[in-house]
């Protein structure tokens, strides 16, 4: 399954679970494993906190001061502080599929992590049975 997402921000999260929760309902599987991909060098994949937004926002406020946009770069396209940020948060992540259900944790999310948006993004998923 690919989904097209259209980021808003310039950089921002994007609580992605119920695509992807959907994506595994959809398929049958109900013992397996899902692996979601991003195919971008400026974005990423996470799973972190998705009850309170204010995780959200400190993470994205702490990148930009270990990572901030200007910065002593020699990426001529000036956003080298996104690829750092993407490379961080990694382009993959898996998840177990258990009696048809995704095994996360109680309060975690599936997150696109968008790092030079806005743009139209794409992401891949892939559920293995087994």
């Amino acid at each position: 399954m690919d989904i097209t997402l259209k980021t808003t921000k310039q950089q921002e999260f994007i609580n992605i679970t119920s695509y992807v929760r959907e994506a595994v309902k959809n398929s049958g599987v109900k013992e397996g494993v899902v692996y979601v991909f991003v195919p971008h060098t400026t974005a990423g994949i996470t799973i972190n906190e998705n009850a309170d937004p204010d995780v959200v926002r400190d993470m994205l406020v702490t990148l930009d001061k270990v990572f901030p946009k200007q910065g002593d770069y020699l990426h001529i396209e000036g956003n080298s502080h996104a690829h750092i940020k993407a490379s961080l948060m990694g382009n993959s992540c898996n998840v177990i599929v258990e009696n048809g259900e995704l095994k996360l944790g109680r309060w975690q999310g599936i997150y696109f992590c968008e790092f030079d948006g806005s743009r139209t993004r794409k992401i891949y998923i892939k559920i293995l049975n087994g």
